[in-house]
């Protein structure tokens, strides 16, 4: 029993302090760490995309100020009876037609819908600027709680070694004991039993540092785990340490600061600019457009040459004279591209006013729900105003708390190492049997493991209160 728990304490010292190959990097400090997730983290990288698409927005929202251009051709044959629309006549040949165009057109005025619209999109982007923050701030808070789950871990195993390698020592002593008749071998029995109690204990430590380890490592969007360790600081909490401020005054410098809180405000301006750009539409919209083309017809035709031939006879007249006309042959051909294209040059520009009188109660419609979302960002504001403050509130109260419990536990774990090592000398010199000696250990053991929660939910709840205060997530 002694060899193997000596082993088991080799490999907690090379093995659980230093998880995976430690030599392979430095460790990880809390601002490594946060540092590292606010970098790599997925999530935030999708929220960052948000930005990028409501920039884009933004820039479409700009680029309606200004005048729109199309340019048009087209090319074409009709076949049969139809209409050119050059020569304006009928032909029942195949014709080419070819059009060519550009037009412009531009907004003069529809209610200021478009300024509303580029300032309602300058409110998105900043909103979702701020939601990319919130969420480097709820990454950077799940990071530190991770971190020191990793430390509370460390000490728990360091304590369940401890106590193991005490019960070896123990064994070796009370095997003696029984050797030389001192005690009864049930004696022996029970401190063994005891031992591999405790070599359990270790192991379901062991297990939930490694766990901590794995959870830190998959929010940091690490896939090799190997040789991942992290900084070990000193943390104490010292006779003096207190909560200075209340839950009112964190809170009255977190709303002032927290991106969560700003986001909301700016999608209150944001509602409220649509809630303009819906009542624009009940306005007149005055535009003007304006459009230069010109056109090829197959059947549009020229005289090439014009031949007067012999005269002949169209009719008589009254006294029986013959009435003769001249011959005219025309030759025509097809008219030049170029001179088309010239020729059919047309340009027009005009004003065109638009005055909504009945559209099916769309405008409407639109306006009213402007006004439910413009209430709903309202409403979601204090939401997050009223969470911020509970959240501050339940923080202040936790570390409160805690703190009063690492106070409490800590002096009963002064008291009980007393007790524990006079508990042992007596049990070494058998006034004390096996069973007492074991009450006493494992009692000492659980205030030592309460000591250490409240410990660290004392340090992370002020972590959190001093996060809000616009403080860094620093350990210590």
């Amino acid at each position: 029993m002694l060899n193997k728990t000596n082993l088991l304490f080799l490999v907690f010292l090379t093995g659980i302090l230093l998880p995976g190959n430690a030599a392979a990097q430095m460790p990880w400090t809390l601002e490594d760490c946060i540092n590292y997730a606010l970098e790599n983290n997925l999530q935030i990288k999708q929220q960052q995309l948000g930005v990028e698409i409501a920039k884009e927005n933004l820039t479409q929202g700009k680029a309606n100020r200004f005048p729109s251009m199309n340019a048009n051709a087209s090319h074409g044959y009709n076949f049969g009876r139809t209409i050119d629309p050059f020569t304006n006549e009928f032909a029942t040949e195949s014709v080419r037609s070819n059009n060519f165009s550009v037009s412009s057109g531009v907004t003069l005025f529809n209610g200021f819908q478009i300024h509303n619209s580029i300032q309602q999109r300058e409110f998105e982007l900043r909103a979702n600027q701020f939601d990319v923050e919130t969420m480097q701030n709820d990454i950077s808070l799940a990071v530190a709680a991770d971190y020191l789950q990793i430390l509370f871990s460390l000490e728990m195993v360091a304590i369940a070694a401890n106590q193991l390698e005490i019960t070896a020592q123990q064994v070796a002593r009370t095997a003696q004991l029984v050797e030389a008749g001192t005690l009864a071998r049930g004696s022996l029995f029970t401190v063994q039993a005891q031992a591999a109690s405790e070599e359990l204990q270790l192991v379901n430590a062991q297990n939930q540092l490694d766990i901590a380890y794995l959870n830190l490592a998959q929010l940091l969007d690490i896939s090799a785990t190997e040789g991942f360790e992290i900084a070990v600081p000193e943390i104490a909490i010292l006779p003096d340490d207190d909560l200075e401020l209340s839950p009112m005054q964190v809170y009255s410098t977190a709303v002032q600061t927290q991106p969560n809180v700003k986001a909301a405000e700016v999608r209150v301006s944001s509602a409220e600019k649509g809630l303009l750009i819906a009542r624009g539409g009940r306005s007149p919209m005055l535009s003007m457009r304006g459009s230069y083309g010109t056109g090829y017809s197959g059947a549009s035709r020229e005289v090439v040459e014009t031949i007067e031939g012999s005269p002949r006879q169209i009719g008589l007249t009254e006294t029986g004279v013959p009435v003769f006309a001249p011959t005219i042959d025309v030759q025509t051909r097809i008219k030049p591209f170029g001179d088309q294209l010239n020729d059919n040059l047309n340009r027009s520009i005009g004003l065109f006013l638009t005055i909504p009188v009945f559209n099916n109660f769309q405008t409407r419609s639109a306006i009213g729900r402007s006004q439910i979302s413009l209430e709903n960002a309202r409403l979601s504001q204090q939401l997050v105003r009223d969470q911020l403050f509970k959240t501050i509130q339940q923080a202040h109260a936790d570390a409160q708390g805690a703190l009063k419990r690492y106070e409490a536990t800590e002096t009963n774990v002064i008291a009980l190492e007393e007790s524990f090592r006079y508990t042992e000398q007596r049990f070494n010199v058998g006034m004390v049997n096996s069973l007492e000696y074991n009450d006493a250990k494992n009692r000492l053991t659980a205030a030592q493991s309460e000591m250490l929660q409240a410990k660290y939910e004392f340090v992370f709840r002020t972590k959190v209160l001093d996060f809000y205060m616009g403080n860094p997530l620093s350990i210590p």
